[in-house]
């Protein structure tokens, strides 16, 4: 049922796609996109129920791989890199698959309709112990831009894709039970010449749970990073706070981004953000 599960969650993104593809030149209005997004939280939860009624039969002697989607609704996409911030209400839709090695697709859209960014993730745990973690991974990215051509007679609104080669190292210690720290490092490289075309991410960065009963919690996750953007550089502060409940797909996150010191010309000096959550994760195996 897993390949059910993919097929249906694949098909309508891709159809979504396939719509901004068709109809990214000349478009200036993407309302009549609103309903197709709607609906697609709508057939991820919907599939996700499907395939978690019959996932129970799996073959439990085989190794048991991991799926997982994760849907967020934000009243602003934010990034921590300032030239990718929407800076407008956005749906995310982050899936994950397999288990050591995964990989895990995020796509992001204007709730308005326009896309945002696409990323394809794969990561792998290379070391994982009860004291310390080592992460690490690429993706190919695109980056969408709603652009104004001043060429013709006419304004006209299309939509440029950017793209980009990214790959990351994430070390981190495990301090006790709810807290860790680490660091986590960020290279990408832009292939289009109007664009960054070399940007470092160098972050340290704190993880702390808190159990506020045996079914409630909170996660908090400040972290400090460098960045610099070709010639550019600046600090900021960036923090999360989840807050959910144990049995309940549901969840709420508020997220701030503050600039210290920075010479980068582009983004807001501060921003933040509150989301709603909806997250299934299960395990799966074929077979025999």
């Amino acid at each position: 049922m897993i390949f059910v599960t993919y097929s249906l969650q694949i098909v309508f993104l891709a159809e979504i796609i396939s719509d901004f593809c068709i109809v990214n030149v000349n478009v200036t209005k993407s309302d009549f996109m609103k309903p197709k997004i709607l609906t697609g939280v709508v057939v991820l939860m919907l599939s996700n129920l499907f395939y978690s009624s019959n996932c129970q039969n799996y073959d439990s002697t085989r190794t048991a791989n991991r799926f997982g989607v994760v849907v967020t609704l934000t009243t602003k996409g934010i990034s921590t890199v300032p030239n990718l911030t929407l800076g407008k209400p956005a749906v995310m839709f982050d899936m994950r698959a397999g288990k050591k090695l995964t990989f895990e697709p995020q796509f992001r859209f204007a709730l308005e309709g326009k896309p945002w960014s696409f990323l394809f993730w794969w990561r792998y745990n290379l070391l994982s112990t009860q004291k310390f973690r080592l992460n690490i991974g690429m993706h190919p990215a695109i980056s969408f831009r709603t652009v104004t051509d001043t060429t013709s007679e006419m304004l006209k609104e299309y939509i440029r894709a950017d793209r980009y080669l990214a790959g990351e190292v994430s070390p981190a210690i495990v301090l006790s039970k709810n807290i860790s720290i680490g660091m986590y490092y960020l290279y990408s490289r832009g292939l289009e010449k109007h664009i960054t075309r070399n940007t470092h991410l160098i972050s340290f960065r704190t993880g702390i749970s808190v159990n506020l009963s045996d079914k409630f919690y909170t996660r908090l996750t400040p972290q400090i990073y460098y960045l610099i953007m070709d010639q550019y550089n600046g600090y900021y502060f960036n923090s999360s706070l989840v807050a959910g409940h144990r049995d309940f797909p549901l969840s709420v996150s508020f997220l701030i981004n503050k600039a210290i010191e920075t010479h980068i010309p582009v983004g807001e000096d501060f921003l933040w953000n509150a989301s709603l959550i909806y997250s299934f994760n299960a395990e799966y195996a074929r077979k025999r």
